[in-house]
This record gives structure tokens, C-alpha cells and sequence, in this order.
């Protein structure tokens, strides 16, 4: 069993156990449900407290329960494999690590035969990767000479991985992206080396699932060398997570993987653009990706729409149209789980939320946020809003600062949890930080904790997401699923899962509080009207905290989309 899914910390497992869930629902019965009403217990809590000398989120956890979520197994099985720069949680840095061992989990469960092929990184914590061996050592192109690969195999969240790790300095460094070495050019590398790889072992995979532009160029490996060689059976399908990351690049960089960069500089195939006339001319591995894969997704319907409407690559988009698709991204809800979550101090579902609020007393004493020794009933009238997020611009900071001193105002509370890249960021959100966190408001932590995420959207009333675009989000649906309602800003993935309560058309679908615009009046707008429910109509909040709580976010369902898109386009014998 994986110990260390969640928590990133290397726990040792205290007895696992196994838990059979159905696919459509997250109840089970047994001792899971004897420590559920074990955890409710408030006698039975230590209490955290600001001062404690080691933070309540980074003690010991127990090992989480390794679930077995029962689904039907589709009729006819594929072969899959994931070609990554990124997996959760030993190769993660933001959503793309989530999808990718999401989705290919579901796609194991319901039958299909998945792999993962992942640079072997340095900074990959080997203790997280269960039976890791060398299954054999090759040599693949770059730049005029053949370099010596070892390729392992390994299991992480139960998911046949292969660490792909070649001879010279390529992904040395502490951190998954940021080495000293060329980004671009090892991504090159990788995706060379996975094809080179299935070629040698004779590997003829249905589907070859490329993400984002760190691997957009395998396709064009593919088709323009390797089909003819040996490959012949693998189809490709790129998803794209965020339109905004183009993969520029230099004819004499795609040269140096065994292509003719000088071929791609067509606007019909790869050249970038906004280059067109400039001296030189550059190239997008992303648009060429697009050109030359079979099917292209990205991660929600809107965000889909968004980008055939706006962005220098609309055009190729639309021209691509007939194998464009837009697919929800799904949450793994058997690590998300309220129910069976090991970080948190009481366990609840949507039938009984009285762990709820045990949780936001204990975060809210754990930050000194509350007063008293049992103040539970008063800290509960007080709404708890959180934002985790990075905190670059695209999340909306303006309207993230400008939330500090509206929530301050309404009378209630707010944690932001998340790194600033930017310096200047950075200083920005350490200047808020030593202005409000002595009070009993506002606590700004400049950190990511996998283990304290889970524990604030438990403890919270309200999640946050205000962002200038969002290709599909996934701090919303997780809030969900622990009983947090989204505010939201109205774009890309955020519209398809977050519904006006005042949306009287759609009233079976509203389920959080929305607002379009993007300055700090409408923002206010929203939340008024979230903090007047909060306070005015406890009922109805209860109704929607239930509500949110049983919508179907997993993997499972949009794992389903992915497949019928893979099976439209696999090579038939």
C-alpha cells in the first residue's frame, strides 16, 4: 500500500485497512463507521494552539485506507499510457499531477491497462514508490549523439509508473521544474526517449495520452518518425490544462531531438504566430501538438468555448474543431473524503455534518481564530472563508487582497494558504500577513501543505475562487465535497460546476454564489449575499452544505468521457 498519498511525509501505516466503497456513493458500514463516531467525540481532542511547537498539520498521520471503489469495468479494454512531466503526489507541482494520477486510476478500474511515464527527477522521493526496480537500459537520440537511458518501474497510488532517467544532468535539482539544466530541451529529451523506449521493449500501447507542452512534441516524433519505423498501432491524444503555456521554441532546439525544425515553420503545422515576419522566427510545441495528435481535450466545456473565441491559437483550434474537446476534470474521492480523511480530527458525510464543525473549531484554534475552551457554538456563527491557490495573477489577486478587508468587514473569518513564485508578490502577501495575523480574522500562510488543505475545507464555511480564468479548477469541486460553498468567479471550469443560488431558471442546479465581473464591487456583491444566507437562512445554508456535498465529482465519471474519446480514435485490427 501507498503511505504516503496524501500526506507527503513518509508516515509509517498504523494496521491499514482495506475499504470496500460502491462507485456511486461513499458509504460503508464496519469499523470504518465505528471511527467516525469515535472521531465525533469532542473529549476525545486535543486541542491545537498557536504555540504548540510542532503545528497541529504536521504531526504523525496514520496511514490512509487504501479504498477499493467498485465501478463497472468496461466491455472492451485499452491499453493507456500517460507521457507526463508531472504525477501526484511524488512528481507534483499543480493540477496537471492530480489529473494524471486521477484519471488513471479510474481508467485501472474500470479495466483498462494504464501506465505512467514520468521523467525520473531527481527530488522523486523514492521511499513514496512501491516495488521500484531497473527493467532495462537503452540508448535514445539527442542532439547528435546516443545517449545512455535507464528506464525503472514502479508503483505509485497504485499505478504502474516508468521513470525514464537518462545519463547527463537532465532533471537534477531539488525541485521538479527550475533545474539548472534546459527545460525545454529536456522535455524534448523525455518524449523522445518514452517513444524510444516503447520501440525497443516492442510496446504498442492503444493510446498514447500526451499533457501540456512539456510533451506536445511527441506527436510530432510519433507521426513524422516512429510510425514508420516500428510503432504503428498507438493513436495520441494531447490534453491541454492551461492554453497559456505555448512550449516556444527554436527550429534548431526541435532539431536537436532528430527532427528538421525548419519543416514546422508553417503556420499550417507549428510556427508561432505572433513570430510570424520576426527574424527568427519561433516555433510552439503546443501548436504543433495540436496539429498532429488524433484528439485534443481540454479540462472543461467553457474554458473549451473561451478558447476558440480568444488567443493567438483560436485559429488552429477551430481549424481542429472536429477533434476539439472539452472535458471536466474529475477529484479523486477516495483522497478527498470527508468521511474517511486521516488529516482530519472528526470525520462527517452529508447525512451528518456535526464533524464539520468540530473541524473548523480546530483549525480556528490551531491559528488562534477562536476564544474559549469549548467555544464551538460561537466560533459556528462566525463564516469561515478560505482561498488555496497559487498566487500568481491568473487566480485573481486584487480580488483575493481586496476579500481580506471585505470578509473583515461582514464579520468574518479568512485562511489563504499558498506560495507566491513572484517576489514582488511575495513581499506583497508578507506585508498582509504581518498586518493581520495577530487578529481574530485573517490568517495569511505563505506555504502549501497538503496535509493542512485537507483540514481547512473541512473546517470551512465558504471556498474562494476568484479567478481572472480558470481552465477548470479543482478547489471548488474538493471544497464541495467537504461541505464548503464556492464563491466563484464566472469562467472556464468555475461556470460549469458553480450555479447562482439566485438563478431561479436553474434552481435544481444551484449549489454556490457567482459574480462576473472583475472588480472588487462585484466580488462584494458576492459575498454579501453569501454571508447574508450564512447568518439569515441557516436552514437553507444547511440544505446547500448537504447538497454540495453529494454532487459527483469523481474521476470515474469523466474518466468515462475519456474513454469513449480514446475508442473513437484507436487503431482497429
Amino acid at each position: 500500500m501507498e503511505c504516503a498519498i496524501l500526506s507527503g511525509v513518509g508516515t509509517k501505516p498504523l494496521f491499514p485497512k482495506k475499504l470496500k466503497i460502491d462507485g456511486r456513493s461513499s458509504k460503508v458500514s464496519g469499523l470504518s463507521l465505528r471511527v467516525a463516531k469515535r472521531d465525533l467525540s469532542v473529549e476525545a481532542l486535543v486541542w491545537p494552539s498557536p504555540g504548540d511547537e510542532i503545528p497541529f498539520w504536521n504531526k504523525e498521520f496514520p496511514c490512509p485506507d487504501e479504498v477499493i471503489v467498485e465501478v463497472e469495468e468496461d466491455d472492451e479494454a485499452m491499453h493507456i499510457i500517460h507521457v507526463s512531466a508531472e504525477m501526484a503526489p511524488v512528481a507534483k507541482v499543480g493540477g496537471l499531477g492530480d489529473v494524471v494520477t486521477g484519471l488513471g486510476r479510474a481508467c485501472l478500474s474500470r479495466g483498462h491497462s494504464v501506465d505512467i511515464m514520468l521523467p525520473f527527477y531527481e527530488c522523486i522521493p523514492k521511499n513514496h514508490i512501491n516495488e521500484l526496480k531497473l527493467m532495462n537500459s537503452y540508448n535514445s537520440y539527442y542532439d547528435g549523439s546516443w545517449i545512455p537511458v535507464n528506464a525503472y518501474r514502479g508503483i505509485v497510488s497504485g499505478i504502474p509508473v516508468i521513470f525514464i532517467e537518462p545519463s547527463n544532468n537532465l532533471f537534477k535539482g531539488q525541485t521538479v521544474y527550475g533545474g539548472s539544466y534546459n527545460e525545454l530541451e529536456a522535455y524534448l529529451f523525455f518524449t523522445r526517449a518514452c517513444l524510444e523506449w516503447l520501440q525497443v521493449t516492442g510496446t504498442q500501447p492503444d493510446i498514447i495520452h500526451v499533457h501540456e507542452w512539456q510533451t506536445a512534441a511527441l506527436p510530432l516524433l510519433y507521426w513524422d518518425m516512429y510510425h514508420h519505423l516500428s510503432l504503428k498501432k498507438p493513436r495520441i491524444l494531447l490534453t491541454i490544462h492551461n492554453m497559456e503555456h505555448y512550449g516556444e521554441c527554436r527550429q534548431e532546439q526541435l532539431s536537436k531531438c532528430g527532427l528538421d525544425g525548419s519543416i514546422y515553420a508553417t503556420t499550417d503545422k507549428a510556427v508561432d504566430d505572433r513570430t510570424i515576419g520576426h527574424n527568427p522566427e519561433r516555433l510552439s510545441l503546443l501548436k504543433g501538438g495540436i496539429v498532429y495528435s488524433n484528439a485534443v481535450v481540454t479540462v472543461s466545456p467553457t474554458y473549451l468555448k473561451e478558447t476558440l473565441c480568444s488567443g493567438w491559437l483560436s485559429s488552429i483550434l477551430i481549424s481542429n474543431r472536429q477533434k476539439y474537446f472539452g472535458v471536466l476534470n474529475g477529484i479523486d474521492t477516495a483522497m478527498w473524503n470527508p468521511e474517511f480523511d486521516v488529516f482530519l480530527p472528526a470525520k462527517f458525510h452529508a447525512q451528518n455534518v456535526k464533524g464539520k464543525k468540530l473541524c473548523k473549531y480546530y483549525v480556528q484554534k490551531g491559528l488562534g481564530l477562536a476564544t474559549g475552551d469549548h467555544g464551538t457554538d460561537m466560533t459556528n456563527k462566525v463564516p469561515l472563508v478560505i482561498c488555496i491557490t497559487r498566487l500568481v495573477a491568473q487566480k485573481g489577486l486584487h480580488l483575493i487582497t481586496h476579500a481580506i478587508k471585505r470578509i473583515e468587514e461582514l464579520g468574518g473569518q479568512m485562511i489563504i494558504l499558498g506560495k507566491a513564485p513572484d517576489g514582488n508578490v511575495e513581499r506583497e502577501f508578507e506585508g498582509l500577513a504581518n498586518m493581520h495575523n495577530q487578529g481574530h480574522s485573517i490568517r495569511i500562510l505563505l506555504m502549501y501543505s497538503e496535509e493542512l488543505s485537507h483540514m481547512l475545507y473541512a473546517a470551512a464555511d465558504m471556498v474562494l475562487v476568484p479567478s481572472m480564468y480558470e481552465p477548470c479548477g479543482l478547489s471548488q469541486m474538493i471544497g464541495m465535497r467537504y461541505g464548503a460553498v464556492p464563491v466563484v468567479r464566472k469562467t472556464g471550469g468555475l461556470a460549469d460546476t458553480v450555479f447562482d443560488m439566485d438563478d431561479q431558471p436553474n434552481h435544481d442546479m444551484v449549489n454556490g454564489f457567482v459574480f462576473e465581473g472583475i472588480d472588487e464591487a462585484s466580488l462584494d456583491r458576492a459575498l454579501d449575499r453569501a454571508f447574508a444566507y450564512y447568518i439569515d437562512k441557516p436552514d437553507e445554508w444547511n440544505s446547500i452544505v448537504k447538497k454540495v456535498m453529494e454532487i459527483d465529482s469523481s474521476w470515474n465519471n469523466t474518466a468515462g468521457k475519456y474513454i469513449k474519446i480514446y475508442d473513437s480514435i484507436r487503431a482497429r485490427e
